[in-house]
């Protein structure tokens, strides 16, 4: 928790006690917590949103249900659950609300559990709903290592595309090949758009999912086909990138945000109906590759770690490391 926002250095664990239910609460034991980029802007301030104090980080997480409000209906104590909220979820015991749950897939386990959710709802918004990506067309991923730029990849391939893993080491790019990328782009090189459009036989990148921003964007726009379209997914790369309108009219190419909470808010049946897509998936055996795992105590390096960008998958936090039904 913080009083104030900023660097990690501002949270502490602090004990709190436990308020009696509220008729439409319920009561969680956390186990797992994973963190992502977006977590730790929140947590310093520098996100869209700025959160009220004090603070506790922390969106998304998994663990086992211990009492629920008079009001419940759905959720038994004893049962594994994931709880995707704004904040507050870096903590052993959390007070959440139903609609802030859903049971955990078949055969997860709590920390896989705790980093899957948000990114395959975006992943699957962003290529689906937003970006209309089509079987057998070409989808070139940005920050292809990293939680939601994996989870492009595997979800790109789901729904029939050739897919361009786009990351600056070879480690995340052999990474990104492992979780079913076609091909790889080293754009750390001078000329990595001579090098995508070989790739592409000199035609162009039909989609572009972008959560990097900041050098990458305009080039890769430039990359486009003839009626490309640019997914706006974050900014991580650095400042907020501008483009010149022009570039758009010579394309016929479309620049189209992507915003997974305001997309749950005015679309939520569409959103019900994308995560159940994205559950059945994961019974199936899909599954988040995980990146660099902390105990509890060392939440501070988690929060370093998610912020620096270089975990190969979501960085998470394991309070209790228990497997469901153990």
């Amino acid at each position: 928790m913080a009083t104030q926002l900023g660097p990690p250095d501002h949270y502490v664990l602090v004990e709190q006690p436990i308020a009696p239910l509220a008729p439409d609460e319920v009561l969680l034991r956390i186990r797992a917590v994973s963190l992502g980029h977006a977590d730790i802007l929140v947590s310093a301030g520098r996100y869209q949103v700025t959160p009220a104090l004090p603070f506790v980080p922390g969106s998304e997480g998994s663990g086992t249900v211990v009492a629920v409000g008079t009001a419940v209906m759905g959720f038994a104590p004893g049962t594994s659950v994931t709880v995707t909220r704004p904040s507050g979820v870096l903590a052993d015991h959390v007070v959440a609300k139903p609609d802030e749950l859903a049971p955990m897939p078949e055969g997860m386990s709590f920390a896989e559990a705790a980093a899957y959710r948000s990114n395959y709802a975006t992943a699957l918004h962003a290529l689906q709903d937003r970006g209309a990506l089509r079987p057998g067309e070409t989808l070139l991923v940005l920050g292809s290592a990293g939680g939601v730029g994996i989870a492009a990849v595997q979800i790109g391939k789901r729904l029939g595309a050739r897919v361009i893993a786009g990351a600056s080491t070879e480690q995340k790019r052999r990474f990104a090949c492992e979780q079913g990328a076609d091909l790889a782009l080293d754009y750390s090189i001078p000329d990595w758009r001579g090098a995508l459009k070989a790739m592409t036989g000199g035609r162009g990148i039909d989609l572009v999912f972008d959560p990097v921003g900041g050098p990458l964007f305009e080039p890769a726009f430039r990359s486009l086909a003839w009626g490309g379209r640019h997914l706006v997914v974050g900014f991580v790369g650095g400042p907020i990138a501008r483009l010149p309108a022009n570039l758009a009219l010579l394309k016929g190419a479309a620049l189209v945000g992507v915003d997974i909470r305001q997309f749950a808010l005015n679309e939520p049946e569409r959103h019900r109906a994308n995560l159940a897509c994205i559950d059945a998936w994961c019974t199936a055996g899909l599954r988040p590759p995980l990146g660099r795992s902390f105990d509890f105590t060392e939440f501070r390096a988690a929060m370093v770690a998610a912020s620096h960008g270089t975990s190969l998958g979501k960085v998470v936090v394991e309070i209790d490391a228990i497997e469901p039904g153990a």
